[in-house]
């Protein structure tokens, strides 16, 4: 049967003052009142059943994340300890969910992106699931079409089609510099996509790979999926993920397969709007804007004679005002305010990490 996993246990540091650690940007209504989460929830409807829609959250985030989604079952939330990256995030969903299904194809979505239109997503991500139904051996990405010279994604280098319409993955490429985007984005859709982070595959076929690169942490996911719903659960599993390394499944698993004659890596081009929501930029481009480019999607502002700047408050009571600006990004919280150019949105998180080192949890 299909199972789907959302992922929503990002840190988002570079949507830092708005996402900190008690409400990570998944949860947050970036869009149109509504969250990134919620979003990927409802992306799932007439594709995967609700009763088979499982999110791995931090476990302090439970109440938060049930909240958000109603129509989550009570026994299809996991709760990670700490936070291990995306190779333990799926691989615990993949441990846990063949104990219960051992015939499970699960797709792998984040709650970081805005997707439309969703019934081109639904179509081409039901053809994933499709191709990795009967294969033990077939690891399925989704690509997107770049549509400019993006920096900010890594990239999949395709090679020849594979039955059911997808093409092979022959390399994983890491995020490029300026020139080295331009180069890929002129070569064309038919030779580089940009890396969703979306993932099918049975649940089995993605062990067997964990197995193989990572022999360690399948042990201690198999061993933690053995006590799900008993009640040494919650200890069983703090104990193993104390003991894991952070590490994604890009590097852990797809960028090893897609070199392993045993197994076959393959994308289904996503044709579709598909931002990334991981910087303020980006929370710019997805708002609605006023004649001047402007977005004021949360609290109040006044804006004379600014164009394409975002100003943001979570304070009803707080009045953000700004005279002659362009291209910012102004973000008001009670814990801090942010103020930058929109293009050097990236730098926030360095500009987190500097923050904790001086000025610590107060800023949680």
């Amino acid at each position: 049967m299909r199972h789907a996993l959302i992922m929503a246990g990002g840190a988002g540091t570079r949507l830092w003052p708005w996402s900190r650690a008690r409400r990570p940007k998944q949860l947050l209504p970036l869009v149109a009142g509504r969250s990134l989460l919620q979003l990927a929830f409802e992306r799932l409807e007439g594709l995967v059943p609700p009763d088979r829609r499982w999110v791995c959250a931090a476990a302090a985030h439970e109440e938060a994340v049930r909240s958000a989604l109603p129509g989550l079952s009570r026994d299809r939330f996991l709760g990670e300890p700490v936070g291990r990256d995306t190779l333990h995030a799926a691989g615990l969903a993949a441990a846990v969910i063949a104990r219960e299904d051992p015939e499970a194809v699960v797709g792998v979505f984040t709650a970081d992106h805005v997707i439309e239109p969703p019934g081109v997503f639904r179509e081409t991500v039901a053809r994933g699931y499709e191709a990795a139904a009967f294969r033990d051996d077939l690891l399925v990405t989704f690509g997107v079409r770049p549509t400019f010279a993006g920096t900010g994604y890594g990239y999949l280098e395709l090679g020849e089609p594979i039955e059911g319409g997808g093409r092979r993955v022959t390399a994983f490429r890491e995020k490029p510099d300026a020139k080295r985007a331009a180069e890929w984005l002129a070569a064309g859709p038919d030779r580089y996509l940009w890396n969703s982070g979306m993932f099918v595959w049975r649940a089995t076929a993605l062990l067997k790979c964990i197995r193989a690169y990572r022999p360690d942490s399948a042990a201690a996911l198999e061993r933690a999926a053995a006590e799900w719903g008993s009640p040494e659960w919650p200890d069983v599993l703090a104990a193993v993920y104390a003991s894991l390394p952070k590490i994604s499944v890009d590097y852990a698993v797809m960028e090893p397969a897609s070199r392993d004659p045993a197994v076959t890596v393959a994308t289904f081009r996503l044709d579709l709007d598909w931002i990334d929501v991981g910087s303020w930029a980006a929370v710019l481009r997805v708002q609605p804007r006023d004649e001047q480019g402007n977005a004021c999607p949360a609290g109040r502002a006044e804006l004379m004679d600014c164009r394409n700047t975002l100003a943001m408050s979570d304070d009803p009571s707080h009045l953000i005002v700004a005279i002659g600006c362009e291209g910012l990004v102004i973000v008001h919280t009670p814990v801090a305010t942010l103020v930058c150019p929109a293009e050097r949105a990236e730098e926030v998180r360095e500009l987190h990490r500097r923050v904790m080192e001086r000025h610590g949890r107060a800023m949680e």
